[in-house]
């Protein structure tokens, strides 16, 4: 609507707004009402206003100012009652707003400060958001760039922390981006458009190579050749119990253009009981104890399925090698009080990025008693664009449409390719494969396992 500046243009325009002013506008109930929506909303109708306003007559007119401002005071009644990203988008919303409509100066300004305290808040010192979700920063900078071009074209001071913050943010994008232009898929992520991920990174001035870690979001990444592996490294945050997944030591791994191993990542459009499986260890690639998952959801709906019992200590060191291998030595607490076990893993790239190599290994705690077997189940989730084909017991072939291939392997353990649901595809859930390796940690506490590149 907005490149088509024709009076019919803005005519169908104004057709859609008189329709959802009809039907929602009356009614304060739904999911029209929910407080992300109508900040959402605001920073539509108020970024197209021109194209919707153009030869308006005086009714619309009034009912869409009317309507406006209506938004505008119902986002600040919920304000209080708003946290998270929601509460960050509804302050982009109300400065949005502070600046594109007639207020008073001081109006400005408290609304520059809130946003300002929200970046204080919500973004960490390496960039990341609390949550630890690599998608919540890029849809923040969807909203945040066009609100600092509205301050600058309007003459408006902008807010202290809103050019530093955007900086800060731009390096945190770059690290959960995979070569194949898509953001890691941890704690709720799920699939980027290419577009929109493009429309954010052409405004990067702060361009330079990824990070190797993120130390405020406790992420690893190990790049070298064309490789990329992104690991989670960190407890789920403590904010954000409601949303976080159980995913800690998970890895992704990409090459070219293609990602091979990936979490199953989160449903865009899903019921609650698709949401809550994707939250679990074994959606994950990494290493679920016994069916259980390294951090426990309570199973009350009323509770939300809240994080009742999160990992509380993971510990990360990055190792480098002489012959250039780098690598990254994690533990997690998460099955320490129910098995009395910690989980390591080891990720390491050779200096080519043509061979990973992985150890998982449970270590018993004498401090702690577990009565009955231990059965754990190594997950290697495969992307839904690569193909796998049992290679022989021990091994499976990964192969990418453009004909690239890796060869799973784990000697002396039996490699198996399972049924899999990826919830991440831009099309909706979608059918997929895995790779599992089922381990007694009486007879085997510690396994290992290789990604290498063919040809």
């Amino acid at each position: 609507m907005r490149a088509n500046k024709s009076e019919r243009g803005s005519a169908v325009a104004r057709m859609i707004v008189d329709s959802w002013l009809s039907i929602h506008g009356g009614r304060i109930e739904g999911i029209a009402w929910e407080t992300d929506v109508v900040s959402q909303r605001v920073i539509a109708w108020l970024s197209h206003s021109p194209v919707v306003l153009q030869n308006a007559d005086r009714g619309f007119y009034r009912r869409f100012m009317k309507s406006l401002a209506f938004h505008i005071g119902y986002l600040r009644r919920m304000a209080p009652y708003s946290s998270g990203e929601v509460r960050f988008r509804l302050r982009i919303a109300l400065a949005t707003a502070s600046v594109a409509m007639p207020v008073r100066a001081a109006t400005v300004r408290r609304a520059a400060q809130a946003l300002d305290r929200e970046f204080d808040s919500q973004i960490l010192p390496d960039g990341g958001h609390i949550s630890r979700n690599p998608r919540i920063g890029l849809e923040l900078l969807l909203d945040l760039l066009p609100l600092r071009q509205t301050y600058v074209n309007l003459g408006h001071d902008l807010p202290q922390k809103l050019i530093s913050g955007i900086d800060r943010m731009y390096p945190a994008l770059r690290f959960f981006r995979h070569q194949d232009g898509d953001l890691a898929l941890f704690n709720g992520a799920t699939s980027t458009l290419a577009d929109e991920l493009m429309s954010v990174l052409r405004y990067d001035e702060t361009a330079g190579q990824p990070f190797k870690a993120l130390p405020h979001s406790r992420y690893q990444r190990l790049a070298a050749g064309k490789t990329v592996i992104i690991a989670d490294t960190g407890p789920p945050s403590p904010g954000c119990f409601r949303t976080a997944h159980a995913g800690s030591l998970s890895f992704e791994m990409s090459s070219g253009r293609y990602r091979f191993i990936v979490n199953s990542g989160s449903p865009k459009f899903a019921g609650q009981r698709y949401t809550q499986m994707a939250r679990t260890t074994a959606a994950h690639s990494t290493v679920v104890l016994n069916d259980t998952s390294s951090s426990r959801f309570s199973p009350s709906a009323f509770l939300a399925h809240m994080m009742t019992e999160p990992v509380e200590t993971v510990i990360a060191e990055r190792v480098e090698t002489e012959d250039g291998r780098e690598g990254i030595k994690a533990s997690h607490d998460g099955y320490l009080d129910a098995f009395g076990v910690i989980h390591e893993r080891e990720l390491t790239l050779n200096a080519a990025g043509s061979i990973v190599t992985g150890m998982d290994r449970f270590v018993a705690d004498d401090r702690y008693h577990s009565e009955g077997p231990l059965r754990a189940v190594a997950r290697f989730h495969i992307h839904p664009s690569i193909v796998p084909r049992q290679n022989d017991t021990e091994s499976v072939l990964l192969t990418a449409p453009d004909g690239e291939s890796w060869l799973f392997s784990s000697p002396g353990n039996e490699v198996l390719i399972s049924e899999d649901i990826f919830f991440a595809d831009s099309a909706g859930i979608s059918s997929s494969d895995q790779i599992e390796i089922d381990f007694d940690l009486a007879e085997k506490p510690e396994i290992r396992w290789f990604l290498s590149r063919k040809g």
